[in-house]
């Protein structure tokens, strides 16, 4: 295994990819560089997570595999894990995410596969990240993924994701407003994903940070799986 191997899957879904077009996904991380605290996001989603020694983590809706790379630079000692799932995009995002696995000398697994219908067993995993995956997915979607998030999950492990959020001022109400029309954004921007997370089965569900982006509020969340 050459600084990662990769795991391609057939199935296909009603997925938006980044930045809407095919076409655009090589000025992905550029603009998320410059219009999104990318790295703010990333680090405040590590540290809420208590990461320990041999932990699995699985980063869904990896893209071109930051959030996935800086766990495993922080973290060497546990076993990375980035899914995602366009066929079309994959071949872009593969070359972009193994370039960044061989600069960072980082062995990490990639697969392609679909939030929705996470392909790893049951109670498999400690930590779930997903970083601006769910505002990609219709409201259906988005509530399958959550479940299959708990699914994975082992009893105690937790979900954490970055995504819009329900404004939290007055400038980010204006943003949020114009921004509710694009992609699946209008329930995150309700408040409405800790709502899913609950019905999901997590408990508890808390919203740990909120970031002002020029695209309006992007909130992170920690959603654990009870221990039964």
């Amino acid at each position: 295994m050459l600084n990662g191997k990769f795991i391609t899957m057939k199935k296909r879904s009603g997925y938006i990819p980044a930045l809407h077009y095919h076409c655009l996904t090589r000025w992905y991380d550029p603009m998320m560089r410059r219009f999104f605290p990318e790295s703010g996001i990333h680090a405040g989603l590590i540290a809420q997570a208590p990461i320990q020694s041999g932990q699995t983590v699985l980063d869904a809706g990896c893209g071109t595999g930051t959030l996935a790379l800086l766990m495993k630079r922080m973290h060497p000692d546990i076993a990375v894990h980035g899914l995602d799932i366009d066929a079309e995009i994959l071949r872009i995002v593969l070359r972009i995410a193994q370039r960044k696995a061989v600069q960072a000398g980082q062995s990490i697994l990639w697969r392609q596969g679909t939030a929705t219908c996470l392909p790893y067993p049951d109670q498999s995993v400690d930590h779930v990240f997903a970083s601006l995956l769910l505002h990609h997915l219709a409201r259906q979607d988005k509530q399958h993924m959550l479940r299959e998030a708990l699914r994975v999950l082992k009893p105690g492990g937790a979900l954490h994701v970055a995504d819009f959020g329900k404004p939290h001022d007055c400038s980010m109400r204006s943003i949020s407003w114009l921004m509710r029309w694009f992609e699946e954004i209008h329930d995150n921007v309700l408040g409405l994903l800790p709502v899913f997370m609950t019905d999901a089965g997590f408990h508890p569900v808390e919203t740990i940070a909120r970031h002002r982006t020029v695209a309006g509020t992007i909130a992170s969340y920690r959603a654990v799986k009870p221990i039964r």
